[in-house]
């Protein structure tokens, strides 16, 4: 039995959740694919995965197993592309999360360009603006908006995100422009609440002009916690919106959407990669954090590169 084939087999079948697909990957048989498997864990002497006619489903051995094999497959990966010419090319598999708009106006168009340059790297893309758990569900970086609340996890601040306020043209025929931002809270306006996926809740938004301060919250009847949904709803007249100028811009351009309170200023959001601090920072995510930074350096600069949380 070749360890690393044994390994390798058992890590895809836990990943895809079947002999079947994991063999696809593998361009093996399913057959071998099985073999493997239980020779490794006839070698371990504990069962690994439970199988029924349906699925495959990892034991709490096997989950464990699992964890320490990725970092094994990791290692090996790395040192065998350190030590050799390929230390160019990074190549594996590397899975990440990222914030669904971002995905769609940015990451993904910009994406060719990123295989034409490291074309042995496979990404495994998770589109949400929900709380990944990167250890438990074996993420190697999430790209997220706000400062991060988790300070056990490593990040670099690739971005930052300035930010407007918005709506559509058929929202302000029906409800009128508002002449101050306050009007947003005791009256017949309406926003769309984001629901951060950290609080489950809306938040107020920092405006400033000249010496004036104010936060605002704004009263709803749609809240979303996925930012596409959110400009959707937005497009729709369902209410104003806070949007970072890169999901403005296209809308704008196009009369879908009108500036509100051009005089105030908000607060940019700044943008992060971030990572488990446990994680081996392999060479394929070292040039993905990259990759991010300078797209991001396009079209989210980051606005002061001496702030305390600028990148840690």
């Amino acid at each position: 039995m070749d360890r690393f084939d044994a390994m390798q087999a058992f890590a895809r079948v836990v990943e895809t959740g079947s002999f079947t697909k994991a063999a696809e990957t593998l361009h093996m048989s399913k057959t071998t694919v099985t073999q493997l498997v239980q020779q490794l864990e006839a070698r371990l002497r504990v069962r690994l995965l439970n199988r029924t006619t349906r699925k495959v489903n990892v034991t709490a051995d096997g989950a464990a197993y699992y964890e320490r094999v990725l970092r094994l497959l990791a290692d090996l990966d790395d040192a065998e592309t350190s030590l050799s010419s390929a230390s160019t090319l990074p190549r594996g598999r590397l899975r990440v999360d990222v914030p669904s708009p971002l995905a769609r106006m940015i990451l993904v168009p910009a994406l060719p360009a990123f295989h034409a340059q490291y074309p042995e790297i496979q990404l495994d893309m998770g589109v949400s603006d929900r709380v990944v758990d990167l250890i438990d569900e074996n993420v190697d970086c999430v790209v997220r908006g706000g400062e991060l609340t988790d300070q056990s996890l490593m990040a670099r601040r690739v971005g930052d995100l300035q930010l407007g306020v918005y709506a559509a043209p058929s929202y302000l025929e029906r409800a009128g422009s508002p002449a101050h931002p306050q009007e947003l809270e005791n009256s017949h306006h309406r926003i769309v609440g984001f629901l951060w996926s950290r609080t489950g809740k809306t938040f107020p938004y920092a405006m400033h002009r000249n010496e004036d301060s104010i936060k605002v919250q704004g009263r709803y009847v749609l809240s979303v916690d996925d930012g596409n949904s959110y400009l959707a709803a937005g497009l729709a007249g369902l209410g104003i919106l806070w949007l970072p100028d890169y999901m403005a811009k296209e809308h704008l351009a196009c009369g879908e959407l009108v500036p509100l309170f051009e005089d105030w200023r908000l607060d940019p959001m700044p943008l992060y990669v971030a990572f488990p601090p446990n994680r081996h920072v392999s060479t394929k995510l070292r040039v993905f954090i990259d990759w991010v930074a300078e797209l991001m350096a396009r079209h989210a600069p980051i606005i002061d590169r001496l702030l305390p949380n600028a990148e840690r």
